[in-house]
This record gives C-alpha cells, sequence and structure tokens, in this order.
C-alpha cells in the first residue's frame, strides 16, 4: 500500500494529535482492547482501525470530520452498532486509507417539534429514548419493540432503511436530514436539508441546532419532502402486486440519508411521529400454509383499518428461541426494555476480557446453562399450539378491527380445519410478541453453546412479492443435510422473512449463502429486505450506484455492499471493473 498523508508515522502522530485536542484524550481509543467493542460488529464483521473518535457535540464531529479528510483518511460512521450485517464496522484490513471510525453516541439530543408530531433527532438519540420521550405525549417513532431493545439509533434506522413490525409505517424514511459530504473533487460540504433554518455557516448551524436554537417560525412544512413513508399503507394493501413491499434497494425509497449506509457523515434527521396502538393480539396456528396465506391476503383488504402488526413464526423457531432466547425475555419482562441497551453493552465488554484469555463464548453459555435451571417463561396456551402446529401468526388489530377478525377467523377455522385460533389476553398478547422478539438473537446463542457442533450460522432477510401464495421455503436435499436447523420467522403481513440457518460443522457458509442466493433469484424475492447489505450482501448495481452519487470520492464506509474500496471508486485487484458479486459490469455508451 502506498504511502498516503495519513499513513506516515509523522502524518499518524500529527493527525491523533489533532483528534485529541477537538474531543479530548479519554475520547480518542487507540489500543486494540480500548477499540474492540466499536471495530467488531454486534453478528459479524470486525477490522483494526488507526482510532476511534467519540466527539461529544456536533461541531465537534464536525471539526473530527474536517481533520479526518484533510488527513485523506477512510471515515466509518458508527452510532450503537447494532447492526446484523456489518455494515457499521471495517470488515478486515484490505483498505488503501487508514480508517478513523466515528462513534456518536455521546450526541443523544432529541428535540420535539411540531406539538410532538414530529422530531428532530441527533446522531446518538436510540429508539429507546425516542420511545420513552414520545410516551407522555401518547405517541410512538417509527419502530418500537425490536431493535429499541438493544439500544439502536434512530439515525441507524434511517441509514437502512430498516423496516420493523408495525404495518402501516413501512421503512424509516424521510427526506428532511442535516448532513455532511465529500464532493467529486474531495472538498467536504455541509448540506442543511433539515428545513430548519439555522444560519449559514456550519458553525452557526451546528451550534445553534444542538441547543436547540430555533423557533416554530425557522421551521419549515414543505409536502413534498416528508418525514416518513406516506405511502407504505397503500402499497402493503395491494396484495396482487407482483413485487415485494419493501427491500433495501428499492429505487423509491432510496433519498439522501435514507437509504444512505454509511455513505454521508449525518448530524440530524426530522422525522414524524406517531399515534400510540395498543390493540387485540389474535394468536393464529396451522399445519397449512394456506390458511396463512388466506389470513394475511384478507387482513389486508378486508379490515375497517390495517392491521398494527403481524408476526410469524415457524414451529423449529419457536423452540430454539424458548430455549435460547429465554434471558432476552426474561429481563424484557421483568426489567423492561430499559435495561437492554446497558445489559449488552457490559456482556460485550465481559466477552472482550474473556477472549483475552481465551474463553470464546463463555458468557453464553454461562447464561444459557442458567436460564436451563429457570421455570417455563411461555403463556400455556402458546405451548398447546407449539404442539399441535408447524405455522405460527401473531395479529395485533385496533379496536375497530377486532369483530371482523373475530367473525373472519371463526369462519375460516370451522371443525376439522388444520388449524385454530384464540384471542389473547393482554398478558398472552404482550409475552407473544415479547417471544417473537426473543427469537431473533436465539441463533447467535445457539452458535455460541455448540461451538463444537456448528460452523457458522448463514442469516437472510428477504421479501417476497406480494402476490406469492408459495412463501414457504424447499431446500433441496444435499442442502437440508448441511443445516442443523432452520429458523423462519417475519414480519408476515409485509412478506418479509428472517431465515436463519445453522450450517453444520465442516460446511462452507460463504457457499451455502450463494446457494441460497440462487434460490432466492429463481423466486424472484429482494434481498437484504430491511438489514441492509453492509459487508454481507452485494449491493445491485442501482444500490451501488445511490452510494457513488453519495460519495462520489469513496470516503465513507468504503467497500459495503462488495463495492470498491478504493479512494474516487477505482478498479480494485487491478481488473477492469469491480461490481457487486452476482452482477455484471455495465455496458459503457
Amino acid at each position: 500500500m502506498s504511502a498516503t498523508p495519513a499513513t506516515t508515522a509523522h502524518a499518524t502522530d500529527t493527525l491523533l494529535a489533532q483528534l485529541r485536542k477537538i474531543v479530548g484524550r479519554t475520547h480518542v481509543l487507540t489500543g486494540p482492547q480500548a477499540t474492540r467493542r466499536f471495530r467488531k460488529g454486534h453478528r459479524t464483521g470486525q477490522g483494526p482501525v488507526l482510532a476511534v473518535v467519540r466527539p461529544g457535540s456536533l461541531l465537534e464531529q464536525w471539526k473530527v470530520l474536517q481533520a479526518a479528510v484533510a488527513a485523506d483518511c477512510i471515515v466509518i460512521m458508527q452510532a450503537a452498532n447494532t447492526g446484523l450485517t456489518g455494515g457499521s464496522t471495517p470488515d478486515g484490513s484490505e483498505y488503501d486509507r487508514q480508517v478513523i471510525l466515528i462513534n456518536t453516541m455521546r450526541i443523544s439530543g432529541v428535540q420535539i417539534i411540531a406539538d410532538g408530531a414530529q422530531v428532530v433527532c441527533l446522531p446518538g438519540a436510540t429508539l429507546h429514548r425516542l420511545e420513552r420521550e414520545l410516551a407522555a405525549l401518547q405517541r410512538e417513532p417509527h419502530s418500537v419493540i425490536g431493535s429499541s431493545c438493544i439500544g439502536a439509533s434512530v439515525l441507524g434506522g434511517i441509514c437502512n432503511n430498516s423496516g420493523g413490525a408495525l404495518v402501516r409505517r413501512g421503512p424509516a424514511y424521510t427526506e428532511l436530514a442535516l448532513y455532511a459530504r465529500v464532493d467529486d473533487r474531495g472538498r467536504l460540504e455541509l448540506v442543511n436539508h433539515l428545513g430548519i433554518a439555522l444560519g449559514t455557516t456550519p458553525e452557526e448551524i451546528l451550534t445553534r441546532l444542538q441547543a436547540g436554537d430555533y423557533t416554530e417560525a425557522d421551521i419549515s412544512h414543505d409536502p413534498r419532502h416528508p418525514a416518513s413513508d406516506k405511502h407504505y399503507a397503500e402499497h402493503v394493501r395491494d396484495v396482487d402486486a407482483d413485487t415485494p413491499a419493501r427491500f433495501n434497494a428499492d429505487p423509491s425509497r432510496l433519498f439522501e440519508a435514507s437509504g444512505s449506509a454509511g455513505r454521508l457523515c449525518l448530524f440530524a434527521v426530522r422525522l414524524d411521529t406517531f399515534p400510540r396502538e395498543t390493540g387485540t393480539v389474535f394468536y393464529i396456528g396451522s399445519n397449512t400454509p394456506d390458511d396463512l396465506t388466506a389470513i394475511r391476503r384478507h387482513l389486508l383488504t378486508g379490515l375497517p383499518s390495517l392491521p398494527i402488526a403481524g408476526e410469524y413464526i415457524h414451529r423449529t423457531a419457536y423452540d430454539i428461541g424458548e430455549r435460547y432466547g429465554k434471558d432476552t425475555f426474561l429481563l424484557i419482562n421483568h426489567l423492561g426494555t430499559s435495561w437492554m441497551p446497558a445489559a449488552f453493552a457490559l456482556k460485550s465488554r465481559i466477552d472482550g476480557w474473556l477472549e483475552r484469555l481465551g474463553l470464546y463464548g463463555a458468557t453464553d453459555r454461562l447464561l444459557q446453562a442458567i436460564t436451563r435451571l429457570l421455570p417455563a417463561h411461555l403463556p400455556a396456551r402458546m405451548g398447546q399450539w407449539r404442539a399441535r402446529y408447524e405455522h405460527h401468526l401473531l395479529v395485533r388489530v385496533s379496536d375497530d378491527a377486532v369483530p371482523a377478525t373475530r367473525e373472519f377467523l371463526a369462519r375460516l377455522f370451522t371443525a376439522g380445519s388444520a388449524g385454530d385460533w384464540f384471542e389473547c389476553t393482554p398478558e398472552e398478547g404482550r409475552k407473544a410478541f415479547l417471544h417473537r422478539f426473543a427469537i431473533a438473537g436465539a441463533a447467535i446463542r445457539y452458535r455460541a453453546a455448540h461451538r463444537s457442533e456448528i460452523e457458522d450460522i448463514v442469516a437472510l432477510d428477504i421479501a417476497l412479492r406480494r402476490n406469492d401464495r408459495d412463501w414457504v421455503e424447499q431446500l433441496p436435499a444435499d442442502m437440508q443435510r448441511d443445516i442443523v436447523h432452520r429458523l423462519y420467522y417475519g414480519h408476515f403481513l409485509c412478506h418479509v422473512f428472517h431465515q436463519d440457518y445453522i450450517v453444520r460443522k465442516g460446511v462452507d457458509p460463504l457457499a451455502m449463502e450463494q446457494r441460497m442466493w440462487a434460490l432466492l433469484d429463481t423466486r424472484r424475492a429482494e434481498y437484504p429486505a430491511e438489514h441492509n447489505v453492509g459487508h454481507l450482501y452485494a449491493a445491485k448495481p442501482e444500490l451501488a450506484d445511490f452510494y457513488r452519487s453519495l460519495d462520489p470520492s469513496n470516503t465513507f464506509n468504503p467497500g459495503i455492499g462488495h463495492t470498491t474500496r478504493l479512494r474516487n471508486w477505482q478498479p480494485c485487484c487491478n481488473e477492469p471493473g469491480h461490481w457487486p458479486r452476482g452482477y455484471s459490469e455495465p455496458a459503457q455508451d
């Protein structure tokens, strides 16, 4: 690798001294142990960095960015580091410039505007904090229990067009943001598309925003630039459409910050909030997938209002979640979601200490041993349905749709049917959805508890076409033999599924994943659906082009989506071009 301004020893020392002067010595981390929890992904991905920098204000973040860009460094923006595809950490060491990782969690402001109908969120604002602050107003953010429980950031959801369980709200989306970018000449610029008049210079804009120094008169409400996806409810109702309801590479939901995947440096986003919803939960089980197809199509088209949520659980996922997600369930059930971010952070630190002693996965094995001794935690009726039915569907509907839902299910499931349903008590409904959430991390715990038996996890999130009736996956026999367990669960009404494959020891997970992609292509599915490409998936050409338009110098988060990591998007490896795996380089005009 050729020397650049940041690769010589003198330039490195100069840059580190400059960063320490901006944010303070304690907030510039350089040692392997000090940086571990920032440069190692929540589920996958890790790599070395020159430094992790933790600014404490928007102005500090701007100054850190100025220094990193001037030193010709790669910049990786990171908030809570809760992503599942390695998109907010380095991935290996094959970069042509030094990497500065800017973690924004110290900048945690949430500003409520428009009488609570909207919020402005700063880079470190978490979904959990936003949910808590809106509760007093009887309103909610785009996403509730799920990502919020592990401390995920609001801006991270926007960057990744994250989905969620709430059917009416669709992917996280806004056209109102304040961000910095590096243009094709390498010049850093601040772009204020927040719709709030804050001044002219970066220093004035960032200082006033951090202080909340603006009034309603400074705020523009332009319907041409929405702060949420206004069309998703209509979109998801179209059950005969031959395309998915939502997926990360959908061009209609890529706009500046939205879907940017770290290709910009975000300082704030402005978002809509939503009236708080409770409703009634119906628990449905069947051994015939067609029953669930009929339910999905009717609930999306035949009720007075769209359902609030609809979550699918396969029996195997139910079982793995019951056993290996038990501690997550119990922690939230007894202590609430507020403890989750701190619990995950503490576990990460303990894992780091133990790994230095060669004790990989010791924390998970200990927690698993403890939870096995605890009594059953799921409601009895859920256990009865698990024994009787392979496919489970949890549906939450608002009060105006409860009678119609009861009447439809009673007509669908008559005596002798392959399925049945019950109307949950509030406690049963809460625990059913909490169990669904706990399943999401259960495969990771299983891997830690059975390291000698399994190679790894192949984790996919896919979007099926809205008119697809054949949603149950059929794998070739030779692939089934290489898999210990298949976990299927997901947002059924949106036709978005999470598919975790626990692969036997000795099987190549990457080869398995590539075979899975080929099968999904034959089904005309889109993937990833809501966790974004990170360093696991190949970005489709349209998505790669979007990244390039945002970041023509390839300064921010290079390499995601299997794109080139080189400055100015130069082709890598001395090849004519470097395009995402599985796609051909387009013809030149």
